[in-house]
């Protein structure tokens, strides 16, 4: 495979405008404290007979997109959408996504475990590009989730779950910096199968979960991921993350079937439930404070009094 790095990407997120410093806090709303449950969405329905998951949840405009992937040979993958009114659709047939995020043109950027690339696919016709596609000659094992700074620097992660669906990868598992320049660094080689990813909303933090059970804190000097310091200890499997206006980080715990909501210091604020295994997390709706997860067979929705990451 032939590597292709993108020469620019784009500046500002506009989806993470909600993070806008001169936005005081109390229009922020309040954080969730305490047990709650995450209720399902009636009209997602499972597309294949084969086990699978829904994974990447991320909204844009007025819908929610996710991965739809199965966990048989391939791991065959379709990006579908949840319109406002319940209706679900399929917008990319043969994505062979995971992760998925939105660039600053309303593109959606998706972790491509079938290209074994980052990808972007265009919303007007469902295109795909290869957005970083080799680091050091090789390609990447199988990118699993995004995160992308408002001036278009990309981060993600690279665990080894889908490598069997292509030919070659890496040697370690791996966390990825795309800077606006195309270029392509290794923020951290060291961690078992680094899964969810996101950033602070003033994006001076990058925050990675992984096998290890660990949730970490990179700070960002300069646009450049230091070292790390694990605010959270003892996660149960944890996947993909959220953060809201105050900061605060919503993690996935896959087998657990529940997210826990830590403050930027590492205290546990919140937990949601859901009936099944999670995977991800997002905000939307039309005044972006409901949050979607995604998971096993399922999309669950819940209600806040919080804004937040659209992805």
């Amino acid at each position: 495979m032939q590597a292709r790095t993108v020469l620019a990407l784009p500046g500002l997120l506009l989806a993470l405008s909600y993070a806008a410093s001169s936005h005081a806090a109390s229009a922020c709303g309040t954080a969730p404290s305490g047990e709650l449950r995450a209720e399902r969405v009636a009209s997602v329905k499972p597309s294949r007979t084969e086990a699978g998951l829904y994974e990447g949840p991320v909204w844009i405009k007025d819908a929610l997109y996710f991965s739809d992937f199965s966990l048989g040979p391939g791991f065959p993958s379709r990006i579908r959408k949840l319109a406002a009114d319940g209706t679900v659709t399929t917008v990319v047939e043969d994505s062979g996504s995971n992760g998925l995020a939105v660039d600053a043109h309303g593109d959606l950027v998706a972790a491509t475990h079938k290209y074994k690339a980052l990808s972007r696919y265009a919303m007007a016709d469902g295109k795909r590009t290869t957005l970083a596609g080799e680091y050091n000659g090789q390609v990447f094992d199988s990118p699993n989730d995004i995160a992308i700074a408002k001036d278009g620097t990309i981060y993600f992660t690279d665990p080894d779950f889908q490598k069997a669906a292509a030919p070659g990868g890496q040697p370690v598992t791996g966390v990825y910096r795309v800077g606006t320049d195309g270029k392509i660094t290794l923020v951290d080689g060291s961690r078992p199968n680094p899964n969810g990813v996101a950033l602070s909303p003033a994006g001076d933090v990058l925050y990675v979960n992984a096998g290890d059970g660990f949730l970490r804190a990179h700070p960002i000097v300069n646009g450049v991921p230091g070292q790390g310091k694990d605010i959270v200890k003892g996660l149960d499997i944890p996947d993909g993350m959220a953060v809201d206006c105050h900061g605060n980080i919503y993690v996935t715990e896959h087998p657990a079937r529940r997210v826990r909501v830590f403050s930027p210091q590492g205290k546990e604020l919140a937990t949601i439930r859901t009936d099944a295994n999670v995977t991800n997390a997002a905000f939307g709706g039309a005044d972006g404070k409901t949050l979607f997860l995604t998971g096993a067979g399922a999309v669950w929705q819940i209600r806040l009094d919080v804004t937040g990451s659209p992805y």
